[in-house]
């Protein structure tokens, strides 16, 4: 059967590597749904709109006849508008749910977060999923992303709709606004040279390219007999190491310093994530949906730097 795949937040971070990894294998049919269009020529069809918009999406899915869907859209975790993570993560996903119920959509795939489990104070160390989600989360990007799933998950089995949720930690690559720039303006600020706690706490991470085979992964072996359909799996790199050791690998590249700002390097979130244990188990994802790492973390460190360099 001739899969129409619909990858919402198609234009975002980790959206992008989804949508060139299926063309690259040779995907006829993928559209993109996002509030911008910026990275993808004609042979790509792209749908603007709002997730918040039933008709925008269910529009969508309905005259594309969508067969597969991958909501990868959400507001980054350092986002100042509260409101927006209901909006987009928990009303949002109501409605791609409701249109992919209603138009005979047979697989949805949810980005969801290794923070689901994460309360902002207890450790977690080599934690698979099993693990509850906390009775208070630490911020309302979590709860909302833990909400979302939730719904991804409940809508499992009902009209034929089969789904699964995916949880990477630490999602990192070229084209991140995030986790490696952070770095390197910490080291070009001549920050590095202050170290927060020991060392000891072991963090996971996740080099986008990974993240996105983990999605194609997904959507290909969503079913019932293999037991990933209503499943929640953790995706990272498989390799935890100490926080700081991450800043290491990245200062090894020959940087220039030139980025300014005045932006406060150390939030209570960032505290807590460079100090506490944060690891997870992967292998339900590699037993039940076949996933390997493709790029290692010291290669996806050397290509997220270069990335940043070359971009300045």
């Amino acid at each position: 059967m001739v899969e129409n795949y619909l990858i919402i937040g198609g234009d975002g971070f980790v959206g992008r590597w989804i949508v060139e990894m299926l063309r690259k294998r040779g995907e006829r049919s993928i559209i993109v749904f996002d509030l911008i269009q910026k990275y993808f020529d004609e042979e790509i069809k792209h749908y603007k709109g709002d997730l918040s918009n039933y008709d925008d999406i269910s529009k969508c899915i309905e005259k594309e006849n969508i067969t597969s869907v991958i909501h990868t859209a959400s507001p980054s975790h350092d986002c100042k508008y509260e409101e927006l993570f209901w909006k987009v993560n928990v009303e949002g996903t109501k409605n791609v749910i409701e249109a992919c119920l209603n138009f005979g959509v047979k697989k949805l795939v949810y980005t969801s977060s290794s923070s689901v489990v994460y309360d902002g104070f207890s450790e977690l160390i080599n934690v698979d999923e099993t693990a509850p989600f906390p009775k208070k989360h630490m911020n309302v990007y979590n709860e909302t992303k833990a909400a979302g799933e939730k719904l991804v998950l409940e809508a499992n089995g009902r009209n034929g709709l089969l789904t699964c949720a995916l949880r990477p930690c630490g999602i990192f690559g070229p084209n991140d606004m995030q986790a490696i720039p952070g770095f390197i303006k910490v080291m070009e600020q001549g920050q590095s040279k202050f170290q927060i706690g020991d060392n000891e706490n072991f963090v996971d991470w996740t080099y986008v390219e990974n993240c996105a085979y983990a999605h194609v992964l997904a959507v290909d072996k969503l079913s019932k007999e293999n037991q990933t359909a209503g499943e929640a799996f953790f995706i990272t790199n498989g390799t935890p190491l100490p926080f700081w050791d991450l800043v290491i690998i990245a200062s090894l590249t020959e940087l220039s310093s030139n980025v300014t700002g005045k932006e406060p390097g150390f939030t209570r979130f960032r505290v807590k994530f460079t100090t506490t244990n944060r690891y997870f188990n992967i292998n339900k994802a590699k037993s039940r949906l076949g996933y390997e790492p493709l790029v290692d973390l010291e290669e996806g460190v050397k290509r997220a730097v270069k990335s940043v360099i070359n971009s300045t």
